[in-house]
Parts: structure tokens; sequence; C-alpha cells
């Protein structure tokens, strides 16, 4: 739970946070980057992963959303806010429920588009799970073409985020940012 103390978010939400990161990072990349790779058994290892690391980001909200829902604490009041409030807590709220929406239809897009190719989804290497349909080249491609748009809508859905906190940290100089970083110990 977060510390009302000084209404920051707990260290469960931090770390769900900041493990999604750099998983978004890598799943990003290697979606992008796929073909960078040597056909074969590098391209195959890096689908993999890429697979996973969406599994692991769905896991992730999954849990995530639920624990917000209870543990998330207080809008920081702030002296930008103060001026701004008509426009900017919509907009930061409208943010936080997109970033959300695009974690879940990202990886949601991406068991499609496997599914679509008619091929069965890896979990983890421990099972798979069977294709519920036939390979469909047509279909496949407008799932993937949306599962690339989605996924780069996240990355800068994600990076205006990451600026909105640093702008807060550094120009407004309030406490946005410090609420989700670990708590310095006192020297």
């Amino acid at each position: 739970m977060q510390d009302d103390a000084d209404n920051r978010y707990g260290l469960i939400a931090q770390s769900l946070h900041w493990l999604t990161v750099p998983l978004l990072a890598v799943a990003w990349a290697l979606g992008t980057f796929d073909e960078v790779l040597p056909k074969g058994a590098a391209r195959a290892t890096g689908l993999s992963i890429h697979i996973a690391v969406g599994l692991a980001i769905l896991a992730m909200l999954i849990v995530r959303l639920p624990w917000r829902l209870v543990s998330a604490p207080a809008p920081e009041p702030t002296e930008f806010g103060r001026w701004m409030t008509v426009w900017t807590d919509p907009v930061a709220r409208i943010t936080h429920y997109l970033l959300y929406a695009m974690l879940a239809a990202v990886p949601l897009s991406g068991i499609a588009l496997q599914f679509a190719h008619g091929a069965g989804l890896p979990l983890f290497g421990i099972a798979e799970i069977p294709s519920p349909w036939v390979y469909d080249r047509a279909f496949a491609h407008t799932v993937k073409e949306i599962h690339e748009a989605i996924a780069n809508a996240l990355v800068i859905v994600a990076c205006f985020h990451a600026a909105a906190a640093l702008i807060h940290h550094f120009v407004f100089r309030d406490s946005t940012l410090a609420r989700m970083l670990p708590r310095r110990k006192a020297s």
C-alpha cells in the first residue's frame, strides 16, 4: 500500500511501474527491429522473447489495475495544477487511462496476431495455447498493422508521460515524480 504520510506510491506500485518501462522498451524494440535479426533461430528467439515480454506486461497489468484502484494516492496538488487545473487534471487522467488501455491492447492484439498466423501462443516455454484459427494472411496483415500502430502510439504516449513527469520534477519542482521513486535514505 502507499505511504499515506507523504502521499507516495507504495513499493508494489513502484515496482510494477518501473518494471513495465524496460519490458515495454524490449518488446517494442524486438517488434520494431525484428527484421534486423538473421532469419532462422535468431529471429525465432527474438519473437519468443517479444511474446514472453508482452505476456509479462499483460500479467503485470492484470495485477497493477486492481492494485491501483485500491492503493493509488490522491493526485498531487501542485502550483501548476492550481492555475491550470481546468485542463491538466483531465489530461493527466485521460493519459493514464490511455496508457492502461494500450498496455492491454498491444499484448491482446499480439495474441490475436499469433493466432491469425495459425500459430500457438507459447506461455514462457512452459506450455502453449493452440491457435483457435487457421492461418489467414489478409486477417494477419490487418491485425499486424493494428498491433504495430497501437504499440507505436503506446511508446509515444509513454514518452509524453515521462516528459510530463520530468517537467513536474525539474520545472515545477513538485513531488509528482518523486512519489513514484523509491524513498531516499536520510544521510
